[in-house]
């Protein structure tokens, strides 16, 4: 996983007091707490224009001086981005904890259970839910559970054990997606049909469990929309998560694009980090849980895509100068 490079640190508390362990344990990464404006609060020229992307978007975006293109890709992530997930997922966890009976400590009261603020940290630092657990059991020590009575002290059974979890829930947010209370977020599918309207490539990228994208996408988006994609990637089909950025570099192979001519749509900094590291500008959606994170890499952030018409994020594209 990579590091932030900021002199602020976020610290993730156990969600039970009784598992903290010590202070110098409890440091996942640094995290800056400096964000770009939105755009809907920037003053005149436009927010679309060269002057106001420029403004905003700080010194450090990691796309090279060729890169900046004309648009034809584009790139969503899933999670965060076409429906705000992160609840769901932590509703899912929490169940499974609890049907395993996954205890941290032998003093523990109750079944490990992952507190809001403590996952909204904890998921906007680490992809994907098996390094979730790693980290995890990895700090506040391996658990008892209906699957092992005493905490697993080798490799081959604590990723047995980490594999049974997920599985089992993966499977609970299945359940939870298929109970037609979730929505998309507000202007995704009308900006995921202006793309394919007007011919050029759309992507989804998430790095979560294939099986579950698939049927979030199906449910949220449509089969049709979902068959008419250009390029499906999720974390099983590469071998390192997000912010590492080969599910990136993977999409714009198979999609026979250059990473400047695609824009992606992330709503967090590990998701950015990625995009940037694979030379693809990016732009954020955010979430309440990611409003706070440093945004500085990102060509433009908006609170959702109400108001973003493909054509804005053209401008944004054509417009947009790499930093040296």
């Amino acid at each position: 996983m990579a590091s932030s490079s900021s002199s602020f640190t976020m610290l993730l508390s156990a969600p039970n007091p009784s598992l903290s362990p010590s202070s110098s344990r409890t440091t996942l990464s640094t995290l800056s707490t400096t964000f770009l404006p939105t755009l809907s609060s920037s003053p005149s020229p436009s927010p679309f224009s060269p002057t106001a992307i420029n403004r905003r978007r700080g010194k450090s975006l990691l796309v090279s001086a060729a890169a900046a293109g004309a648009l034809q890709a584009l790139i969503f992530d899933c999670d965060g981005v076409i429906l705000e997930s992160e609840h769901l997922h932590r509703q899912a966890y929490n169940d499974a904890f609890s049907h395993f009976n996954v205890r941290c400590s032998s003093s523990a009261t109750e079944p490990l259970n992952w507190g809001l603020e403590f996952y909204d940290e904890l998921q906007n630092r680490i992809g994907g839910g098996k390094p979730k657990m790693r980290w995890y059991f990895g700090e506040y020590g391996w658990p008892t559970s209906r699957i092992f009575e005493t905490p697993p002290d080798n490799k081959e059974d604590r990723e047995k054990l980490v594999d049974i979890i997920q599985d089992w829930k993966t499977e609970r947010y299945k359940e939870i997606i298929k109970s037609g209370t979730v929505k998309p977020r507000p202007g995704v599918l009308r900006l995921m049909d202006e793309t394919k309207a007007s011919g050029k490539k759309l992507a989804i990228c998430s790095a979560a469990t294939k099986s579950s994208v698939i049927l979030c996408l199906e449910n949220l988006i449509g089969i049709e929309r979902f068959q008419g994609l250009d390029c499906f990637l999720a974390g099983d089909d590469v071998k390192e998560k997000k912010p590492n950025p080969s599910i990136y570099l993977t999409a714009a192979k198979k999609l026979g694009v250059s990473g400047g001519d695609c824009l992606v749509v992330e709503d967090s900094v590990i998701g950015l980090q990625a995009a940037t590291g694979a030379g693809m500008p990016c732009i954020i959606t955010y979430t309440s849980s990611t409003a706070n994170q440093d945004f500085k890499e990102a060509i433009a952030k908006f609170p959702d895509l109400s108001d973003v018409r493909l054509k804005d994020l053209e401008i944004l594209l054509q417009s947009f100068v790499p930093a040296n």
